[in-house]
């Protein structure tokens, strides 16, 4: 997609979310999205615009990603696009504190962490407890002014995406739209189904952490090292498996007849992308050495956020529950383990 190497080409050099928004907002990316981001004919054009948001800044492509989630529930829950939907800012924000939010007498209770994006999105889609299930919710962020703490976002990584505290406690409904009936937020293949996305993401960080690698053993004449070559062979290859396993769940998940099941392809696809960067860090690291730790050297600030980024959701229960279902399925099984 056009607009997505416009974008990565505005997003040089921007180290902040205002910065980050009008990117996305001036390449036409965030209008793209509602052409992609649910069952596209081609869903490989939405997993190579992610894949290029990523290696130019993953930041940009954690709010990004959190955009298209976003319009992809708008459009699976048919539910209307804002009248500046050319020009507006999606996010999801799932994750609760330690009071979760939830519905009572047409107000929320509660608060969420990892709000990000909190200080440019425009608008959010926020999930909610009630008595029959979760219940999704966009709500315009104007109306959560004096609730954002974008600045409580004190990690090593991931600076701008500000992902800050959202206090919800009292805040009432009327300016919300409910997306589906409670419970729908959960339906595979869309819940678990879409962390191949985020996983694209990463995947562009670990080509950019790649190409930086070659680029400083050129500089030092050490492409002839043998040693200094197997390492980029082997971030190489990690590259392409990531590639290959995101390929295949990106076009299992977004097909028309998607069914619970193949959001199994997305799962494992995500936790293959940790294991591979995780090797792919490990070996810029020793092939680059100190210098890459200096502030400022480019692969400094993507060991940092990928590091981070990583971690997102709880990747160890992803991966019990998904074995537990295939174990549970002959289907499945049939399918995994012939």
């Amino acid at each position: 997609m056009r607009e997505a190497t416009v974008a990565a080409e505005m997003l040089v050099g921007v180290g902040d979310g205002p910065g980050i928004k009008l990117a996305l907002q001036q390449s036409g990316l965030l209008t793209a999205a509602f052409r992609v981001a649910h069952q596209a004919p081609d869903p490989r054009d939405l997993l190579r615009c992610l894949v290029t948001i990523g290696q130019a800044d993953l930041s940009a492509g954690r709010i990004f990603e959190g955009h298209v989630n976003a319009v992809k529930l708008l459009l699976l829950h048919d539910a209307p696009a804002s009248s500046d939907e050319h020009y507006g800012l999606y996010g999801i924000w799932g994750a609760d504190g330690s009071s979760p939010v939830r519905i009572e007498d047409r107000r929320l209770r509660g608060y969420k962490l990892f709000a990000s994006g909190a200080d440019i999105l425009d608008h959010v889609i926020l999930s909610a407890t009630t008595e029959e299930g979760i219940q999704l919710l966009l709500v315009p962020t104007s109306s959560l002014q004096d609730r954002l703490y974008p600045e409580e976002w004190r990690m090593s990584g991931m600076h701008a995406t500000a992902s800050g505290r959202c206090d919800l406690e009292g805040l009432s409904l009327d300016h919300a739209v409910f997306l589906g009936e409670p419970g729908a937020y959960l339906q595979e293949p869309y819940f678990q189904g879409g962390v191949w996305r985020y996983a694209a993401v990463q995947l562009g960080a670990m080509q950019a952490l790649t190409a930086i690698t070659r680029d400083q053993l050129r500089r030092r004449d050490q492409l002839g090292a043998p040693i200094q070559l197997m390492r980029l062979k082997a971030m190489t290859l990690a590259c392409e498996t990531v590639r290959l396993w995101l390929e295949q769940a990106a076009l299992a998940t977004e097909r028309v007849d998607a069914v619970e099941g193949d959001s199994l392809s997305s799962i494992f696809a995500r936790l293959q992308t940790q294991q591979e960067a995780m090797k792919v860090l490990g070996l810029a690291d020793e092939a680059m050495g100190a210098a890459s730790f200096a502030i400022g050297h480019p692969a400094e600030k993507i060991r940092r956020d990928l590091g981070l980024y990583l971690r997102q959701a709880n990747p160890d229960g992803m991966a019990l529950d998904a074995m537990q279902r295939l174990l549970a399925s002959q289907e499945l099984s049939s399918r995994w383990i012939p």
